[in-house]
């Protein structure tokens, strides 16, 4: 009796456009103005494989989605009070 190894499978995966799409949370920050910061910390991770090492960067990603929300919250609460005074 011969063993024979399984050979894999021989189609092509075909890549389809819903795949290609940008993952949400990377169009958040996108949107966010603070790709920058987030880049760094994603670099500093792979650089130390620590995140102990990284908290410079953490800590100026943390604080500029910090400022985008609290600039995203008054923008809500200036179009709630805008929407109120038109009724």
């Amino acid at each position: 009796m011969s063993t024979r190894v399984p050979q894999g499978h021989t189609w092509a995966r075909q890549v389809k456009e819903e795949d290609e799409e940008e993952d949400p949370l990377d169009q958040l920050i996108s949107r966010s103005g603070c790709a920058a910061s987030h880049y760094a910390v994603q670099e500093c991770m792979a650089q130390h494989q620590d995140w102990r090492q990284c908290q410079p960067q953490v800590q100026a990603f943390k604080n500029c989605m910090s400022e985008q929300q609290a600039r995203r919250r008054e923008e809500l609460q200036r179009k709630k009070e805008q929407a109120s005074a038109h009724r």
